[in-house]
C-alpha cells in the first residue's frame, strides 16, 4: 500500500491522494493505442510532483511505466480490463472500493465515466463527443454506455477536462456543464518525432518497397471519413502514387475495403494495421503528406505529429481540427472530394508550396508540450481539491485554457 493513505484537509496538501483510472492504457498493439492511450501516458508521465503536493495513486494494467516516477503509486488489477464488460466492472465497482480503502480524496477519470458510487468528488477527462454527434456510427451498447454514463459523470464532476476548446463546447452544449468548471488540457508532441535524416528514411522507403504515397494516421472507424480520402485519391492522375492508411481496425470499417476494390485500388492503397510507436516518425518521414479528413475529433494529433516531422498536412476544418492545424495547413469541408483531390495535387507538384508547409508546421508543432500538459493537469487536481467552484463559478465564461 502506498504510504500517503492517511487523510488530510482538501486543500491540496501533501495529505491529499489522487486516484486516476487510466485503464485504457493499452499494452498491446491494436486500436486501443491510438489517441487516446497516447494522451493518457503522456499526461500521467508528465505530471510535476514537489514535496507537500498531492500524490497520485494510478490504476492501470501497465503499472511499470510509472516505476521511477516520484509521487506516483501504480496499482494494477486481477481483471483483465482490455476487455470492455470487464473495464466498467471495474470502474463501478472495483475503484469506488478502493478509493474508499485507500482514502483518497479526489477521483480522475481519464476517459469519459466516473463510478456512480464514488466516495469522493471527481474529475473527468472527455476527450469528444462523437458519440453525441454521429451515434449511428458506434456499436449501440457502446454508445448507450458513453453517452449516459458520460453525462452522467460530467453533470456530477467537480471539474472536467477537455483536449480542445471545441470539444469544450460540446460538454457546455450537450451536458449544461457551465464553462467554468471544464479547463482545456490541450496534447503535446513528443521530441521523436522529428525530421529524419534522409538516409534513414530512404532505407525506411527501401524496405518497406514505397515510392512516393499519401499517408492517413488514425483507427478504421466511420467518423475518419476515410472513404472521401479514398475517392479523392483515386481522381490523382499519378498512378505510381500510393496511399497508405496507418491504424488498426476500429468498428464499422467493412465499407472501407470494399471501396477500394470497387475503385480498383487494391494495388495502391496500403493497410498496414497496427504501427508501433517508435515507427510513427519514419511513416511520416516517408509521406509526401498526411491528409487528415475527419468529421469530427477532440483534437486530432496525427496532425501535430506529422508536422513536427516536417510533413505537410491537408486536413479538413471540422470541429477541433483547425484547432491542431492553425495557420500551417489546408483545409477543406469534409465532404468536398474535389477540393480535397486538387488541394492534394497541388502539394504533391508544387516544390514551393510543400517547403512552405513544412517550414510553417515545423514552427508551428513547437507550440505543444506534454510537460504543458502535465503540469495543467496537476493545476486542475489543485482547484479541485480546493473545492473553489463557488468563486470560480461568477467569474464568467471565459475559456479555462490554462
Amino acid at each position: 500500500m502506498p504510504s500517503e493513505q492517511q487523510t488530510g484537509s482538501s486543500g491540496g496538501t501533501g495529505k491529499s491522494v489522487v486516484g486516476i483510472n487510466a485503464h485504457l492504457l493499452s499494452g498491446e498493439a491494436g486500436y486501443r493505442r491510438a489517441g487516446i492511450h497516447q494522451y493518457i501516458a503522456q499526461v500521467l508521465c508528465h505530471l510535476p510532483w514537489e514535496e507537500g503536493e498531492p500524490t497520485y495513486v494510478v490504476f492501470t494494467q501497465q503499472k511499470n511505466l510509472f516505476k521511477e516516477k516520484p509521487g506516483i503509486t501504480a496499482v494494477a488489477s486481477r481483471l483483465s480490463t482490455e476487455n470492455r464488460l470487464l473495464r466498467i466492472l471495474w470502474e463501478q465497482a472495483v475503484w469506488p472500493w478502493q478509493a474508499w480503502r485507500r482514502g483518497l480524496r479526489l477521483l480522475h477519470s481519464m476517459a469519459f465515466v466516473t463510478p456512480l458510487l464514488a466516495p469522493c468528488p471527481s474529475v473527468i477527462t472527455v476527450y469528444d463527443l462523437s458519440f453525441y454527434h454521429f451515434p449511428e456510427r458506434f456499436p449501440a451498447l457502446q454508445r448507450w454506455y458513453l453517452s449516459s454514463q458520460t453525462r452522467r459523470s460530467c453533470q456530477r464532476a467537480r471539474r472536467i477536462i477537455t483536449i480542445s476548446e471545441s470539444s469544450r463546447q460540446d460538454v457546455h452544449r450537450f451536458f449544461g456543464v457551465p464553462l467554468a468548471q471544464i479547463d482545456v488540457v490541450v496534447p503535446g508532441v513528443d521530441s521523436f518525432y522529428r525530421p529524419l535524416p534522409s538516409v534513414e528514411v530512404a532505407a525506411f522507403r527501401q524496405k518497406h518497397g514505397l515510392g512516393r504515397f499519401v499517408l492517413h494516421v488514425g483507427t478504421l472507424q466511420p467518423r475518419k471519413n476515410i472513404p472521401v480520402l479514398i475517392e479523392a485519391f483515386a481522381r490523382l492522375e499519378d498512378a505510381t502514387l500510393k496511399l497508405v492508411l496507418v491504424g488498426g481496425k476500429g468498428w464499422l470499417y467493412d465499407d472501407i475495403f470494399r471501396q477500394v476494390q470497387a475503385l480498383g485500388l487494391t494495388e495502391r492503397v496500403i493497410f498496414t494495421g497496427y504501427v508501433p510507436d517508435d515507427d510513427l516518425p519514419l511513416w511520416y518521414n516517408a509521406a509526401e503528406l498526411l491528409v487528415f479528413p475527419s468529421v469530427y475529433e477532440g483534437f486530432g494529433l496525427p496532425v501535430v505529429e506529422a508536422m513536427a516531422c516536417g510533413t505537410p498536412v491537408i486536413a479538413a476544418n471540422s470541429s477541433s481540427i483547425p484547432e491542431a492545424v492553425g495557420e500551417a495547413g489546408l483545409f477543406f469541408a469534409p465532404d468536398d472530394v474535389e477540393t480535397l483531390a486538387n488541394q492534394m495535387t497541388a502539394v504533391l507538384t508544387n516544390s514551393d508550396l510543400r517547403a512552405t508547409l513544412r517550414q510553417q508546421g515545423l514552427v508551428h508543432a513547437q507550440t505543444f508540450s506534454w510537460e504543458r500538459a502535465g503540469r495543467e493537469t496537476a493545476v486542475v487536481h489543485r482547484r479541485a481539491l480546493q473545492n473553489n467552484l463557488a468563486t470560480e463559478g461568477t467569474e464568467g465564461n471565459e475559456p479555462k485554457n490554462l
